[in-house]
């Protein structure tokens, strides 16, 4: 029945066992039936842990004391086990592999199913047609592990509706899909709940790709409670977003830019409400006088890779034929599909897998005979996941370790790693167990462990995965920093903002094959390119067409040097 309330927290608060303070406090909720909801926050903010007291994984696996009143559906969660509460909300996890339990498609859409003894013909009925529902009828024979990032959610997603439940929760959907099958994934989450009309949350950091559709809509969560609840076109034109560390549209940026006042009558929750008349002659006025001559300061060349080839098995080529030339001093993005090479390509540089045919060089020399110790001097390789690099359990002894595999001296070694840590801002933490750090100082010890053998060429794959906007720009400002000192850094990214903010060059990937090397602009704005390495038209390009400006690279460039030279002074 439509506005029913589904969801009602009362005066709620939850303190796990673990913690000294609340991680929720005095949350007052009602989510009616057939809504559509936004949960945004920063970083341990409470965002998560609000999830899993709708799913019932609170209080049933993760303990703490909890006060107040939650009803999902017509359930008292507090009195009800995990299993009654999947017959009313269903979840769909970030982590899609986490959640597959049959060997097949079609298993794990039925495994539930198959849990309550469902006659098969039945079984089988709703199966095919849950599947057709998202799109996987033609995989129901296909591995769930053999398939991409966007196939791998709806797959969870057809798990979770296949018991027909009133409630869809979305914990961090777009965590680990690249733009476009991301921006897709917002589409069949929107798609579902049109036909369906069943209540979905999304609780997501990654604000304007939510927005790609429409939102009911935006709980602002923070320190344990809910700050803000309106709809995108009040949260938009708030300063709530700034203030609690979101990051805004960038559509939403660029009309600041332009003197544009945010406010609910432009509608500037979504790019395709916004009131264009309202905005166009601004925006077209600001395109005009805003000139940045854009200077050449390319040094020499520090990297050559000629004629690059690579197979993992002998047989399917991995890279073909890859061409390009890295500068002195260069901050460049390397993009593309999931699947296109990017990694491999890190891989092969450091030495880790080694090419087929083709050449690297380092300063005009082959790199061909180095070892993997001796590249690692030249070329310093920092994985997505701090954890899958940290081998020690005290900072200065993790950073310490690669100095002391090269039998360096310990006073030397002493020098070497409080040098680092300053520049990572970590030298008081020096003595700390890397267990009490948070995520994003964890990636920073990683790098001080890299800085300090002093490469020359720093590699960082996906060096923003996961963070909120204030641990992005935290991170990004010190790779910034550290590139000033005059380290040429290569960033692996499916980040369209990171590129557009923080890089001037792209070199983009698609199966195997370099299919452009440009600015930043013109690959943000080129529809051939755009589609072929699935990254995703960012809103700024989105605007530039739609207010009819002539060059929208031009506008995109303009964007990109006014933001970094007017607001971050670069």
């Amino acid at each position: 029945m439509k506005n029913k309330v589904v969801v009602k927290f009362k005066d709620f608060s939850f303190q796990y066992y673990s913690q000294a303070e609340p991680t929720l406090t005095d949350i007052n909720i009602d989510i009616k039936s057939g809504e559509k909801i936004l949960i945004v926050g920063p970083s341990g903010s409470g965002k998560s842990t609000l999830g899993h007291c709708l799913n019932g994984l609170i209080p049933f696996s993760y303990r703490g004391i909890m006060k107040g009143e939650l009803e999902v559906g017509s359930l008292v969660t507090k009195d009800h086990s995990i299993y009654d509460l999947s017959k009313v909300i269903g979840t769909v996890l970030q982590d899609s592999d986490g959640q597959f339990v049959g060997l097949t498609v079609g298993e794990d859409i039925a495994f539930a199913m198959e849990n309550d003894e469902t006659v098969s013909s039945i079984m089988h009925t709703r199966v095919k047609s849950v599947s057709e529902m998202v799109g996987m009828d033609q995989f129901l024979g296909s591995s769930p592990f053999e398939l991409s990032g966007g196939q791998k959610q709806r797959t969870a997603l057809a798990g979770v509706m296949i018991d027909d439940v009133d409630i869809i929760l979305f914990d961090e959907p777009l965590a680990n899909l690249d733009p476009a099958t991301g921006k897709r994934a917002i589409e069949i989450i929107d798609e579902i709940h049109q036909t369906t009309g069943k209540t979905v949350i999304i609780i997501e950091h990654r604000l304007e790709d939510v927005l790609h559709c429409h939102m009911d809509r935006i709980l602002l969560i923070n320190d344990g409670k809910v700050v803000a609840d309106m709809n995108p076109d009040e949260m938009v034109s708030s300063d709530l977003l700034i203030r609690y560390g979101i990051r805004e549209p960038l559509y939403a940026t660029a009309l600041k830019y332009s003197g544009v006042k945010i406010e609910s009558t432009i509608k500037p929750g979504h790019m395709s409400t916004l009131s264009l008349p309202l905005v166009k002659e601004s925006i077209l006025s600001w395109d005009a006088k805003v000139e940045y001559e854009i200077i050449d300061t390319k040094h020499e060349e520090i990297l050559s890779v000629k004629h690059l080839n690579f197979s993992y098995d002998g047989t399917r080529e991995i890279l073909k034929d890859i061409n390009f030339t890295i500068h002195k001093g260069e901050m460049i993005a390397v993009v593309g599909t999931n699947g296109a090479g990017k990694s491999t390509i890190a891989k092969v540089l450091c030495g880790f897998e080694k090419e087929t045919t083709g050449t690297i060089n380092y300063l005009g020399e082959s790199i061909a005979n180095l070892s993997i110790k001796e590249r690692a001097e030249i070329i310093g390789y920092v994985m997505q996941n701090p954890n899958q690099m940290i081998s020690k359990n005290l900072i200065y002894d993790e950073v310490a370790l690669g100095l002391r595999l090269r039998n360096i001296s310990e006073e030397a070694i002493k020098d070497k790693v409080e040098h680092a840590l300053k520049i990572c801002g970590l030298l008081p933490f020096m003595d700390w167990p890397i267990s009490a750090l948070s995520y994003g100082q964890r990636k920073r010890v990683t790098i001080a462990a890299i800085l300090v053998l002093d490469p020359k060429i720093l590699i960082l794959d996906e060096p923003t995965a996961g963070q909120d906007y204030k641990h992005y720009s935290e991170i990004m400002n010190f790779l910034e920093e550290i590139n000033e000192m005059g380290i040429t850094i290569i960033m692996i990214t499916h980040d369209m903002h990171l590129m557009l903010e923080y890089t001037k060059r792209a070199i983009v990937l698609s199966k195997g094959e370099i299919i452009a090397d440009a600015s930043t602009a013109e690959v943000m704005t080129d529809d051939l390119i755009i589609e072929a390495a699935n990254l995703k038209e960012t809103s700024l390009y989105t605007l530039a067409k739609a207010v009819n400006i002539k060059n929208p690279t031009s506008f995109v460039q303009h964007f990109i040097e006014y933001e970094r030279r007017e607001v971050r002074g670069r």
